[in-house]
């Protein structure tokens, strides 16, 4: 799966979750600061994350997670194992 492929799943993941337009979500999007995203949401994210690529992230990565480029590029480190 590309980069792209996979941006473009975690947008349609964060456009849901967080309720933003797709033209608003890019790289640099700050999960925390932008969506006002608490702990909670969060962990939700990162759950619907783990359900679209059958993958884990642990609680450790979950929290170093903070744009939606980070979760692309860490979707796409993992799925590259």
């Amino acid at each position: 799966m590309t980069r792209e492929e996979i941006f473009a799943k975690v947008a349609k993941i964060v456009e849901k979750h967080f309720d933003v337009p797709a033209e608003k979500i890019n790289d640099q999007l700050n999960i925390k600061k932008d969506l006002n995203a608490d702990s909670i949401s969060v962990m939700e994210f990162v759950l619907d994350l783990e359900d679209e690529f059958g993958t884990e992230v642990s609680d450790e990565d979950a929290e170093k997670i903070e744009t939606v480029g980070a979760a692309v590029d860490y979707i796409y480190d993992k799925l590259k194992k």
